[in-house]
């Protein structure tokens, strides 16, 4: 197997075991609940049923990217002991680490000149980041050199697809992702918001349905869109979730039934700090490999 590092932000919301079993490396971003700092570490110092539950009894979460200089006390390790390093961040289109992890990679050349250092923006957040990241250890498995893997995750990283829906506006609202006139008569009506990511990484809405049965089948018909190979898709699918495993189930239910050359069951992860911090619970998210994004 080739001789360097894989990496990428705790952001792409896999759980410690399946970073461990794909021996993918992760820096973790930070977030504050009621003015105390707490690592995006997957969970493990915070339970995310404890996190959720924590937000919709009114604690206030503020969420913090990798700085440059933490980039660079996780990068250098790896370089001293010789090891190259390919490093993927979270969606420059909600967050500013990739330019920190690109201010690090130019100080560190400089120390480190006879080692490689790539870094490539996801384009991706949540589990879709992670199915990219599960995706390049495979072609790593493989063999792929590390230049050629670098390319390959610029090349392909727009083919996928990542769709959300929420059951519940509140953070959505506060965050000021959507306002208080829409957030209150989509909250009396039963409308969840169906959204995608773009070609810049950002999260934008594309409809508003109700009420969440349907747009629990809208997400799959979406699946059936734009997939590789439509309904004989073979690769794998992941889904995040922010405290609502039922719905998440139900998605999944739904994608095994359509999707009968899957490659293995749906992997259901759940929404992590960072991202759950602005999503709150009640969001679901279903990703695959599929068409280009072009908007």
């Amino acid at each position: 197997m080739p001789n360097y590092v894989l990496s990428c932000c705790s952001t792409a919301d896999l759980s410690h075991e399946h970073f461990v079993s794909r021996d993918i490396k992760y820096v973790c971003f930070h977030y504050t609940m009621d003015g105390v700092e707490r690592l995006d570490d997957l969970g493990r110092s915070m339970s995310f049923e404890d996190f959720y539950a924590a937000m919709v009894n009114g604690a206030d979460t503020k969420t913090s990217q990798v700085s440059a200089g933490e980039y660079i006390a996780y990068f250098e390790p790896f370089l001293k002991e010789g090891k190259d390093v390919l490093h993927l961040t979270l969606s420059s289109g909600i967050s500013g680490s990739y330019m920190s992890a690109c201010a690090a990679k130019q100080e560190l050349e400089k120390k480190y000149p006879d080692r490689k250092l790539f870094v490539v923006d996801s384009l991706a957040a949540s589990s879709g980041f992670g199915l990219l990241m599960d995706k390049l250890a495979d072609l790593r498995d493989e063999g792929m050199a590390l230049e050629e893997l670098a390319k390959w995750a610029e090349d392909n990283r727009l083919n996928m697809h990542h769709w959300f829906f929420s059951s519940d506006l509140t953070f959505y609202i506060k965050g000021g992702r959507v306002s208080r006139t829409a957030g209150a008569i989509g909250g009396l009506l039963g409308i969840c918001p169906l959204l995608n990511m773009d070609v810049g990484g950002h999260l934008i809405p594309r409809e508003k349905i109700r009420p969440k049965k349907r747009v629990i089948n809208r997400i799959v018909e979406m699946m059936k869109i734009h997939a590789n190979d439509l309904t004989g898709y073979s690769g794998k699918c992941f889904i995040s979730h922010s405290a609502c495993y039922e719905d998440a189930r139900a998605v999944a239910d739904l994608v095994e039934a359509a999707f009968p050359n899957l490659n293995g069951k749906v992997i259901i992860n759940s929404i992590g700090t960072t991202i759950g911090s602005h999503t709150g619970p009640g969001t679901v998210a279903l990703f695959f490999w599929g068409d280009k994004r072009i908007d």
